[in-house]
């Protein structure tokens, strides 16, 4: 009987990760059609097919030398699959965090990273700092400041008996935070530069506008990795999501799992915010929806907030770019938009519970 409920499990959670990757592919191919110049979807898909699997047809090649090959495939394809990562990236770091110190409103930004990020970033854009990497100046220095306010945090978090706890963590990510924020804003208020206060505006709301085939590649590999190992991950957050005692007694050393799992989303987190800003809500409203719909299990936790963390963040992108038409909006804004009342609705919902609770 036992067997046949894991079978049956299998299979509802094969049927819904099949379902996600194809609306995943179609969400992508979508997003590409909307901008300042409309193209037909039939037009991506078949630039893209040609593209990707280098189809030399007499029809491939009069396509491909149309000025829509150019938009789909070095402008928006590449800020799509920016998307793509970042919003798995986010949605998965959110649940590792959310599990790791067992607190519903733990998202990827408590170790600090968005704090540290935004330093390293705003002393690039207004103080030049990091200017001989050239056009990767201000990535490098948002990944920077992110892993060294992390850093600081963990060796706060596990200073004295080198044990931590969720509680000491979730305060010294507030007061680091409190304090790259104190700093940020003292460089912007000094600075004079107008258009780099804009800039820095706009990257600490986040915005996939930078994103490019050159900048894609580190983010996509790091998430992939980060995917792949925490996919093998589930039954210690499983334990971790219980309870330190109960995960003990399961056999899992807490303190080195914690370590580990923490480290390696906050370098996931940096990576992925040097390359789109501070973009929020997506960690810590995708694994909630997640669980409202399929439990607390992270075997179907996990895959499932990775692909819809994708799905949400192209959408919210599409809507960044065409709710006021020629101007632009940062992502942060529509992701706070939605999460905000979303998470509040979720609170209120008497049927929900974090971990089971």
């Amino acid at each position: 009987m036992e067997s046949k409920i894991k079978k049956d499990g299998g299979i509802t959670l094969g049927f819904i990760i099949i379902g996600l990757l194809f609306l995943l592919v179609l969400s992508i191919i979508l997003a590409i059609t909307y901008g300042p110049v409309s193209i037909d979807y039939r037009d991506v898909a078949k630039i893209l097919y040609y593209r990707i699997f280098n189809i030399n047809t007499f029809e491939a090649v009069e396509i491909l030398e149309t000025p829509k090959t150019e938009i789909i495939w070095n402008i928006r394809f590449p800020r799509v699959l920016m998307g793509t990562v970042v919003g798995a990236g986010l949605a998965l770091c959110g649940v590792v965090i959310q599990s790791v110190v067992k607190n519903p409103l733990a998202n990827p930004y408590i170790l600090g990273v968005s704090s540290g990020a935004s330093l390293g970033a705003t002393s690039a854009i207004l103080l030049g700092a990091f200017s001989l990497f050239g056009h990767y100046g201000v990535a490098v220095g948002a990944f920077t400041g992110a892993i060294i306010i992390s850093i600081f945090v963990f060796t706060i978090a596990f200073s004295g008996t080198g044990r931590g706890n969720t509680i000491k963590l979730l305060l010294a990510g507030m007061a680091i935070n409190a304090m790259c924020s104190a700093f940020t804003s003292f460089i912007i208020y000094t600075a004079e530069d107008a258009e780099g206060i804009r800039s820095v505006t706009f990257w600490s709301m986040g915005g996939l506008t930078s994103a490019s085939w050159n900048l894609l590649p580190i983010p996509l590999v790091t998430v992939i990795l980060g995917t792949i190992f925490f996919l093998t991950q589930f039954r210690i957050l499983n334990a971790l999501l219980v309870g330190q005692e109960s995960a003990t007694t399961l056999g899992v050393d807490v303190v080195k799992m914690r370590k580990i799992y923490l480290i390696l989303s906050a370098l996931m987190t940096g990576v992925v915010v040097s390359a789109s800003g501070t973009i929020g809500f997506v960690g810590l409203i995708i694994p909630h929806c997640v669980r409202m719909v399929v439990g607390s299990d992270h075997r179907k936790v996990v895959p499932i907030s990775i692909l819809c963390g994708s799905i949400f963040l192209i959408w919210c992108d599409v809507a960044a770019r065409m709710v006021l038409g020629d101007v632009e909006l940062p992502i942060g804004v529509i992701t706070g938009i939605i999460g905000g009342p979303f998470f509040i609705y979720m609170m209120l919902t008497k049927s929900y519970g974090f971990g089971g609770d």
